[in-house]
């Protein structure tokens, strides 16, 4: 609970700091704010479970929020130089992005349905309003309406979910609706089962797994490019936290009944997001479809359910989250200088910048799954995690489907390095080299001791 109070305590005085034009102490306000967060959150850790009615800070919740809080402080890093000298929304932005990391903090603690919903709605309202901040920018504004019209019937498909296991249970407790499964195995109201299909589908349309990622190629497009890498990496490993929680922990007494449609799903976001990434020549976009096979490998997970899941999703989402945040870290920085986010905007950069290309090309290993990179670990911990129940034929697709990945990742690790671009200098800021030190020295230490972060859980 400390964490969300002071979490919101630093958005209002960030929020009031903006009115008095003290753009300024903005920044030096929300890292002071996230850093105590983080000292509460390492506080907590290992200690006794405390249950606060509807939420609870197990060492599930604790792992969850401080990958969530470190990556949100990498973002507010990124604000060096982004924003226009005379723009009138900094604290607007400042505000925002506090008041969703408060929302994704309640997401992975909850241990009540009603606390899962104010925490989705808490994060996903300051969403809407943060894709559309450019009020002037048409493709903002679209991606703001898309994201409202697409979260608002993902909202409805989960509202009544909840509603049909209430009516089925009789409560919102994640608990009692577990002894309900267990104690009355052959007696489950009929009404359950489609309330649990109804909040996977909620819960899928959240995480962008498809088929119902429609809103994130053009949602991520629109948005400004901060406000994509925040939603592309944080509030990703959120929702899939929520997912994870409420799937592995509440609903694994009637597992056999919801693997095989989570199955479909995963095949289909593995082929649609790496096949639709092959043609993309705009790097946000080919981001996007990452992010969505991604959702996919990361729902392995949920196939096998065993001790190691949790620990396998936090290693995944950390490994997916710091490659991710570089990449759009170095976009920034390109689209800076250019003004363009095509992949052609890369070419030449090892020549322009070396560090920035190495660190890009590391990025771009990870996520491709290469040895000695985090995201290796990653993808290998899931595919093991399956292994455990012979799923031969799942594993084989999701591997052939990484190869396919292989092509689009080197395709920019090519443009970096073997093709010539633009003579242009690529200035980097203090706070950016900062971000890409601490993200590429995450993501290789973790790609060769995964043990500092494997066992936490």
């Amino acid at each position: 609970m400390n964490i969300i109070i002071t979490i919101s305590i630093t958005a209002f005085i960030v929020l009031y700091s903006g009115l008095f034009k003290a753009n300024k102490a903005l920044l030096p306000l929300t890292v002071v704010g996230l850093l105590t967060a983080l000292g509460f959150t390492i506080a907590a850790w290992n200690g006794n479970a405390v249950d606060f009615g509807m939420m609870q800070t197990d060492n599930f919740a604790l792992a969850f929020s401080a990958l969530c809080i470190v990556g949100t402080l990498m973002i507010f890093l990124l604000t060096q130089n982004y924003f226009h000298t005379k723009s009138e929304n900094v604290a607007e932005y400042f505000t925002l992005i506090l008041f969703s990391l408060a929302g994704m903090i309640m997401m992975v603690s909850y241990t009540n349905m009603a606390m899962l919903f104010v925490g989705l709605e808490v994060m996903s309202v300051s969403l809407y309003i943060l894709a559309g901040i450019r009020k002037r920018n048409f493709a903002s504004n679209e991606a703001s309406l898309k994201y409202f019209l697409m979260g608002a019937f993902s909202t409805g498909f989960l509202l009544f979910g909840i509603t049909l296991i209430y009516g089925a249970t009789g409560s919102f407790d994640l608990l009692t609706i577990k002894e309900y499964l267990v104690k009355d195995y052959k007696s489950i109201s009929p009404i359950f089962y489609p309330g649990v299909i109804l909040m996977m589908v909620g819960m899928c349309f959240k995480v962008g797994a498809a088929p119902f990622h429609f809103w994130v190629p053009d949602v991520y497009e629109g948005s400004p490019s901060l406000i994509t890498a925040f939603m592309s990496t944080i509030v990703k490993t959120a929702g899939f936290a929520a997912f994870l929680r409420l799937f592995a922990g509440t609903f694994a007494p009637i597992h056999d009944f919801w693997v095989i449609p989570l199955m479909v799903i995963i095949c289909l976001t593995l082929f649609i997001g790496n096949v639709t990434a092959l043609f993309q020549k705009n790097f946000v976009r080919l981001l996007a479809y990452s992010s969505i096979s991604h959702a996919g490998y990361m729902l392995f997970s949920l196939v096998v359910l065993s001790k190691s899941s949790d620990n396998s999703v936090l290693v995944y989402a950390t490994a997916y989250t710091f490659a991710t945040l570089i990449a759009f870290a170095v976009l920034i920085l390109v689209k800076q200088r250019t003004g363009n986010v095509n992949i052609e905007s890369f070419n030449g950069l090892g020549k322009r910048n070396p560090l920035v290309a190495t660190a890009l090309t590391i990025a771009m290993l990870s996520l491709a799954g290469i040895p000695l990179t985090a995201g290796f670990i990653g993808k290998y911990l899931m595919f093991l995690n399956v292994m455990g129940d012979y799923q031969i034929l799942l594993v084989g697709f999701a591997v052939l489907n990484a190869l396919v990945g292989f092509y689009y990742y080197f395709k920019v690790i090519v443009a970096t390095w073997f093709k010539d671009g633009s003579d242009l200098e690529l200035s980097t800021p203090f706070q950016y080299k900062l971000v890409l030190l601490i993200c590429v020295t995450i993501t290789v230490v973790l790609g060769v001791y995964p043990t500092i972060i494997l066992n936490l859980i």
